[in-house]
């Protein structure tokens, strides 16, 4: 009676730290284990932008590539193992996503100062914040608390990452699984503001839209010429770079949504955003309204920051973001 009296206890006592949030996200997770975390990130974000300014647009797209996989977990950053498929070869990973070794050091200097405290999961999504702020865009406060995952899903990578070949109506169904909607859609494309696109992502738009050698007719005639002299109707051109904001290419604005008013979206999934009224209007709405935008772009990105986190006592905090703990 004794041992069974104790063990409902212990069952009861789980339940009650549970319903008060135990295991779950909090502002202030970090603020006695490991009180400087914010400032060592922060620092070693800026450090890396301060060498590559694109460098910010890459983290930023290393912590959305993680979430929509098996959840804001760190699995993007796990090299492939004998157990494993990593899902840095994925489609829309390889020769793509970048920013690895920016999250290495930033670890490293966590664990000298917190030894096995901080998970890369946490360290990424602060990491994501303080590229965009430090480029000029919104800041936000970050719930903490993720664990990382022991294992990658290269399937899923295929499977579940949005692409700039679908369909609006794709794109929204993939945000919708992850519990995201499609206001979500339009404020989170905005992370566009910064970075670059490789020619074979939009060069169709360029020469064969149709299919008998016409451009996209919806395309801005001037843009078209620009992006034709950087993405030639030939293989070598492929991987060459074109800034998806070419106005203000490395600071985070609102100038993505004056282009796709303007018809100069680079990308056909981002200039699809205007085909549908409801996104239309979103997209007006932040061209006229930097605020607005910003503010709900640190809504959006704190909800994807929430999906399928590892608490309490899933998962495990790494010591090396590259691979599993032994």
């Amino acid at each position: 009676m004794g041992r069974s009296s104790s063990a409902f206890s212990a069952v009861l006592c789980l339940l009650l730290l549970l319903s008060a949030g135990y295991g779950q996200l909090d502002y202030k997770f970090y603020d006695t284990t490991c009180p400087n975390l914010t400032k060592i990130v922060r620092r070693g974000v800026w450090s890396a932008i301060a060498n590559e300014t694109r460098l910010a647009a890459s983290i930023l797209r290393l912590h959305f590539h993680d979430c929509f996989v098996n959840g804001c977990e760190g699995s993007i950053l796990l090299d492939e193992s004998i157990d494993f498929k990593g899902e840095k070869n994925a489609s829309p990973n390889r020769n793509s996503v970048r920013g690895f070794e920016v999250i290495d050091a930033i670890k490293a200097n966590v664990e000298k100062a917190c030894p096995s405290t901080v998970s890369c999961s946490d360290i990424l999504t602060l990491a994501a914040r303080d590229a965009v702020s430090l480029a000029g865009g919104p800041f936000w406060f970050v719930p903490l608390g993720r664990r990382d995952g022991v294992t990658a899903n290269e399937t899923a990578a295929n499977t579940d990452l949005p692409s700039p070949f679908e369909s609006l109506g794709n794109i929204t169904a993939k945000f919708i699984s992850k519990g995201l909607d499609s206001k979500d859609v339009v404020v989170l494309s905005g992370g566009h503001s910064i970075g670059f696109a490789q020619c074979f992502t939009f060069k169709s738009r360029l020469f064969n839209f149709d299919g008998a050698g016409n451009p996209d007719p919806i395309l801005d005639e001037s843009l078209l010429t620009s992006l034709r002299s950087v993405c030639q109707n030939q293989d070598d051109s492929n991987s060459n770079l074109v800034p998806l904001d070419s106005a203000t290419s490395s600071k985070f604005d609102n100038s993505y949504f004056k282009n796709l008013v303007n018809s100069s979206g680079i990308l056909l999934s981002d200039q699809t955003l205007m085909s549908d009224n409801k996104t239309a209007a979103l997209v007006l709405n932040y061209s006229k309204y930097p605020f607005m935008f910003f503010k709900d772009f640190g809504v959006s990105m704190t909800k994807m920051g929430n999906i399928g986190v590892l608490t309490g006592v899933d998962g495990e905090i790494r010591k090396n973001c590259r691979v599993v703990n032994k």
